[in-house]
This record gives structure tokens, sequence and C-alpha cells, in this order.
């Protein structure tokens, strides 16, 4: 019932998933709403949340279907999704105490000041994750390392009075509840990778990662540290974002920078390098996590 993959123009090896079905996102994100609403305690903002997660679900299998939806319609709605996410989260109150690396105690931003930075990091979110699936099992496994640093953190630190206040990081009561969304989109993400392993049977195309992408934003706002999309995200800027950065540079201000390097990184380092798609996928986890673990430490005692 899928649409089959038709391939990616550029992509390195993008034959080899020609005729897959592509969109199984959406069964996966079907599966995370109806979790989530069984699972989870009722709370306004998780609820607003929800049907947002799966509209752009539902937005990206349209455009895994026909293919035709552009660029710039999807960063718009992109847009639109980040900036309501954005406000739910900071709530009716309209500010936002804010934490930083190697800084002690917390800023307070109001709604004008904290609704554009929440909104570019959830929008970055989105495209960067997005951008990195390309490889049979990379976005989901770097979702999911992502995924579980955050759900700690939020659930042990940030939504943990005794701890918050040893490592002198403002406590929030309601971030705990946040690690709960965060776990399960960690075993629907697993369940998808057991049919994504290499050679993959089914992709997820942008039916899942853009909602995945959507979801890790919105924890990292939830943590009220947007630094935190460096420390849990690492790679996969690396890989997605900087895609980004080139081709905006190039398209809008006619510069062209890392002129010899392949984008998404994955693709470069298989064509380029040679790495199988593989070793891009088990040496990309593999670094993942070191930097995440070394970061994710700094962030928390280095204060």
């Amino acid at each position: 019932m899928l649409p089959k993959d038709r391939g990616r123009a550029f992509a390195v090896e993008s034959e080899k998933s020609v005729g897959k079905p592509l969109g199984a996102g959406i069964y996966l994100v079907a599966v995370f709403v109806l979790v989530s609403l069984v699972f989870i305690p009722w709370r306004a903002d998780i609820l607003f949340i929800l049907p947002i997660i799966l509209a752009a679900s539902v937005v990206g299998i349209v455009d895994d279907w026909t293919g035709g939806l552009s660029e710039y319609l999807l960063a718009f709605f992109d847009l639109v999704v980040a900036l309501l996410c954005s406000w739910i989260l900071i709530g009716l109150d309209g500010s936002v105490d804010l934490w930083l690396p190697f800084v002690r105690g917390s800023f307070t931003l109001s709604l004008p000041v904290a609704l554009p930075i929440f909104t570019g990091i959830v929008w970055l979110s989105i495209n960067a994750t997005n951008c990195s699936d390309g490889v049979d099992g990379l976005s989901g496994s770097l979702s999911v390392v992502s995924l579980i640093f955050l759900a700690f953190l939020l659930y042990g630190v940030v939504g943990d009075e005794v701890t918050a206040t040893q490592l002198l990081i403002p406590y929030d009561a309601s971030a705990g509840l946040w690690a709960h969304p965060a776990f399960i989109m960690v075993g629907c993400i697993a369940g998808y990778l057991w049919y994504n392993a290499p050679p993959s049977q089914m992709l997820m195309g942008d039916a899942g990662s853009r909602p995945i992408g959507l979801l890790v934003g919105i924890l990292v706002c939830a943590s009220h540290n947007v630094a935190l999309i460096v420390v849990v995200g690492f790679v996969v800027l690396a890989n997605g974002a900087t895609g980004l950065f080139k081709v905006s540079l190039k398209r809008f201000f006619k510069i062209l920078v890392f002129g010899q390097v392949r984008f998404p990184l994955h693709d470069h380092f298989r064509k380029e390098v040679g790495w199988t798609g593989t070793q891009v996928l088990f040496r990309f986890i593999i670094i993942h996590l070191i930097i995440s673990a070394i970061l994710y430490s700094l962030l928390l005692k280095v204060r």
C-alpha cells in the first residue's frame, strides 16, 4: 500500500533503494501517537503537540507519494510547525527560564526573544534529521541515541529537583513527563529498524524523518537548554545541517564553501572515502555515542 522509492538524484547508491516501500514512517508515527495517548498522563502541551507531530508525518507521506512538494513549501510548513510547537512549549505566561553550558543559574527570556530561538532550533532539528536519512538504519539509529540522552536528561536531571539543584540547573517539574514520548518513540523506531537494517526492506521517508526531527527539537526546547541540540545531535547536524548551510550559501548568496565535500556527509564517505553503507552506519553511531557522552558530561558537570 505504500509508495515505492524512485531513487534520488545525485545520491550515492540510490538505485539500490528503487522499488522499496517508502513512507513507512506514517505507521511508526501513528503507533507513537496512539501509544502516547494511552500511556502518558494527559497534559495540555503534550495533547496539543501530538496531532502536530502526526500532521508532520502526513505532509511527509504526501511528499513521499508525489515527490512533488517544493523545498520552499516544505520549509514553510516546517516553520509553521516549529512556531506552533515553540509557542505551546513556552506557555501562556510568555516567558521561559533558559540555562546554558558552562554558566551557573538561568536567564528568563520573554516571549518575543524565546519564540524565535525555539522556532529556529525545532526547524533545524526537523531538516537536519531529514537530510540524515539516506543510509539504511542511519537516521533512525542516530535519532534513538539522541532521544535516549534527552529522555534521561529530562527525567533524571531537569525534572528531578534534587539532581537539578545539585548540578546548578533550574528545576522544571513539568520536564519529566517529556521523557515518556521520548522513550515511546525509541520503541517505535526500534520496531521500524527491524525492517530497515541493512539491507533494508522498507524506508521511513519524510513521513518518518520529519516528525522524528520535530520531536527531538521539541524535547531540546523542553529541557530549556537550546545548546543541547549540539550535545545530542552533533553527528546529525554535521551530517545534515552542514549540507543545508552549504546549499543556502550557494543558492542565495552565490558563495561556495566545502567545495570538495559531498553532502550529506554519509554520501561523501561512501563516494569519496569508499566506506560501505554498513560501515557508515556503525562508524557514525560510534562517533555519535562518544561525542554525545563527552559533551553530555561537560554540559552537566562544568558549570
